[in-house]
């Protein structure tokens, strides 16, 4: 234990909640309030586990009813102890965390972590006390931890503020990825899988409630650790998404990965993580979207996520999608290309001239690729150098998956395999090598040690090689600055219907047929003289906003009797079926016929704001749900990223026959909508339009639906 000469975080000029982040993270000087003699009790671990640690600083046990605690001195109250603390760590009963808050405070703490539950996760009593002890801390300048959280740990400094049972045992050396999570339970069990894995933590934080310190000021804090080489994120809920989305890029921008394992995906576990910590729903599809384009890696099981923060922690982000597969299977060889090909990589063989020599050196087995060396190599292991190296200097691969069955367990062909491989990588900075095998933890320690991850399912191996080369297309790929929202035409607060909400949007530049507005169907008659060709007739109201549901549309009418009769039909069905509805009368356009329906629209999310949305659309897009989305409004390059994420993305490039489409005027029509709903998200709940048809390269696209909806939260328009 150290003591004097500690560091004040109150310095002059210093941010306070910045200057509280510190004090969390590295604190030199920490009370623990309700300190217990028992190591194994809430109170009594923080302490216990900083004295195995070595904490690199000073603890000062609180407890009225001991003179010492742990072979430390205690004291009675935080009053007493003689110098200014950076740091509270409050193990007390419930209605007690208020007082000890203030007398950290008075004592110079600038942080505190606060085990102790039965706030907001509790019900609306626990809630408004939360609410009262967040206030008392803004006026105290002090940041909180928790409540309901298991606290912190910086292995680098051995600081310990939790009473995780993970550091019961031993406490484990620092590695350089950082885990983070609202859940200290789930946090706890993941760094003992982690750890058994190989996985080495260097900062491990639980958030709990969030009263104060959030998920995303943690991820914001550790971008600019250089101890950190990548975060790793559980969340339940996201309270802050503006917060969290530049939480990411401030990741991305310094170059650390991101990994999300997000809980509460359906609406059952949504409503599970409100009972857990308070935290909020939600959407899952735009939660996607941000971390997507903020250039973070979504995880969907613990499994996966394990497996991208181990392959992080090895391998560095891929440069390309080539990948070399070596065997001494053919049934794993054609397993894991399959595998390949489902996480996007290209599986090319050897040149000719690399394959002709090969074969002269390995007669028995095939060498295009995957390259099948046989079990037959055993005779000779040194020979399973020679594919390795001619993929890293002949194929181009960028990185290689190599399939060797239990061998890494046999004490002679174990050892003298690793010896191999890590020569045979020698001088490539550029190729990974993940391995396949089974193995005791200390034969593939020694493999993780020459850079060579190892996973005993062939499967995950190329799901994580896939994870690390879309982390390095992230990471490569430059976050563009949203573009200006000068010059978006601004909604009044009139424009209802499909008439009015398409002029808006054709000012926004989003083109529109030319469409007439009629009266009754004897206009529409004398309209259609105007026409060229097959007309559309649809009653224009903005009580009925979905127009095809109640017989509000025909289509392909030929001639003006037929335009009459079909618009004096549809006024008596709409009278029928609705006759609340206002009707404003019929609108005429001509038929669009040689294009592809999608839908394009913008939403108001709860939780991030603006989102665009691309999918194919028409009648049956709520059947289809083939949809993209992205935060606020954005570039051409981000729009085309959207159209090929889409799943039928091939009937845009013409098949059967038809027509490749103008992807370029719908990439750019996203673009201008996703304007238009970023800057009148003060107004607008959601834009819709549906379709938007995407005609032939070079003809552009144009909407033939629209429809805007007004914030709830505005009243009546």
């Amino acid at each position: 234990m150290i003591s004097g000469g500690a560091p004040s975080f109150a310095t002059a000029g210093v941010d306070w909640r910045r200057a509280g982040l510190d004090a969390l993270f590295t604190p030199t000087r920490v009370a623990v309030v309700g300190a217990s003699c028992d190591p194994t009790r809430i109170g009594g671990r923080p302490i216990q586990y900083a004295l195995a640690a070595r904490f690199a600083g000073q603890i000062y046990p609180v407890n009225p009813n001991h003179a010492q605690v742990q072979g430390l001195k205690a004291y009675p109250d935080l009053c007493s102890i003689p110098q200014q603390i950076d740091l509270a760590v409050i193990a007390v009963p419930i209605h007690a965390v208020a007082g000890q808050i203030e007398a950290a405070a008075d004592r110079g703490a600038k942080a505190a972590v606060i085990f102790s539950s039965g706030f907001a996760e509790s019900g609306d009593e626990g809630k408004q006390r939360q609410d009262d002890l967040r206030e008392l801390c803004r006026r105290l300048q002090i940041r909180v931890l928790g409540p309901n959280c298991l606290g912190i740990f910086n292995a680098a400094i051995g600081h310990t503020a939790t009473f995780a049972s993970f550091l019961q045992n031993d406490v484990p050396a620092a590695g350089r990825i950082a885990l983070i999570s609202q859940s200290g339970a789930y946090a706890s069990y993941l760094f003992t899988l982690a750890r058994e894995r190989g996985i080495g933590i260097g900062h491990w934080v639980t958030t709990g409630n969030e009263m104060d310190v959030t998920v995303a000021d943690v991820i914001d804090y550790l971008a600019d650790d250089p101890s950190v080489a990548a975060i790793g994120c559980v969340a339940e809920g996201i309270r802050e998404g503006e917060g969290f989305r530049r939480a990411m890029e401030r990741a991305h921008d310094a170059g650390k990965p991101f990994v999300l394992l997000k809980m509460g995906c359906t609406p059952q576990g949504a409503a599970a993580a409100e009972s857990h910590t308070a935290t909020l729903a939600v959407n899952d599809a735009v939660l996607d979207a941000v971390v997507k384009q903020a250039g973070g890696q979504r995880a969907a099981t613990t499994q996966d996520f394990l497996d991208v923060i181990y392959g992080l922690q090895i391998l560095r982000p891929l440069e390309g999608r080539r990948l070399g597969i070596v065997t001494v299977s053919g049934g794993a060889g054609v397993l894991m290309a399959d595998a390949a090909v489902a996480h996007g990589f290209s599986v090319p063989p050897l040149p000719a001239a690399t394959q002709q020599r090969l074969k002269e050196r390995l007669p028995f087995g095939s060498m295009t690729n995957p390259v099948d060396i046989s079990a037959q190599i055993l005779n000779d292991l040194t020979l399973a150098a020679a594919p390795i190296r001619a993929m890293i200097d002949e194929g181009g691969y960028d990185a290689i998956a190599a399939f060797f069955m239990n061998w890494l367990n046999s004490p002679i062909t174990g050892p003298k395999l690793r010896r191999i491989l890590a020569e045979a990588l020698q001088g490539s900075d550029r190729c990974a090598l993940a391995l396949v095998a089974t193995g005791s933890r200390d034969s593939i320690e020694e493999y993780e040690r020459q850079g060579i991850p190892v996973f005993e399912d062939p499967a995950r191996a190329i799901a994580t090689l896939g994870a690390m080369a879309h982390i390095g297309e992230a990471l490569r790929r430059h976050r563009a600055e949203a573009p200006s929202l000068a010059g978006v035409p601004l909604v009044q607060g009139d424009e209802l219907g499909e008439v009015r909400a398409k002029a808006i949007l054709a000012r926004a530049g989003l083109p529109v047929l030319a469409e007439v507005l009629v009266a009754d169907p004897a206009a529409a008659r004398a309209a259609a003289a105007g026409f060229e060709g097959p007309i559309a007739l649809k009653i224009a109201s903005a009580d009925l906003p979905h127009k095809t549901d109640r017989g509000g549309v025909r289509l392909g009418l030929e001639g003006g009797n037929a335009v009459e009769e079909a618009a004096r039909d549809m006024l008596a069905a709409m009278r029928r079926r609705c006759p609340e509805a206002r009707i404003d009368g019929l609108l005429m356009s001509p038929m669009v016929s040689d294009g592809i329906e999608m839908i394009v629209g913008t939403n108001l999310d709860s939780t991030f704001g603006p989102v665009v949305m691309l999918g194919f659309g028409g009648i049956f897009v709520d059947v289809i749900r083939d949809v993209t989305f992205r935060y606020g409004a954005i570039g051409l390059a981000e729009a085309h990223r959207m159209i090929d994420e889409l799943q039928g993305r091939r009937l845009l490039d013409g098949v059967r026959g038809r027509p490749p489409s103008d992807i370029d005027a719908l990439a750019n029509a996203v673009v201008l909508l996703a304007r238009f709903g970023a800057a009148n998200s003060n107004r607008l709940q959601s834009v819709e339009v549906n379709p938007l048809v995407v005609r032939p390269r070079d003809l552009g696209c144009v909407m033939l639906d629209a429809l805007l909806t007004f914030r709830r939260d505005l009243g009546p328009q």
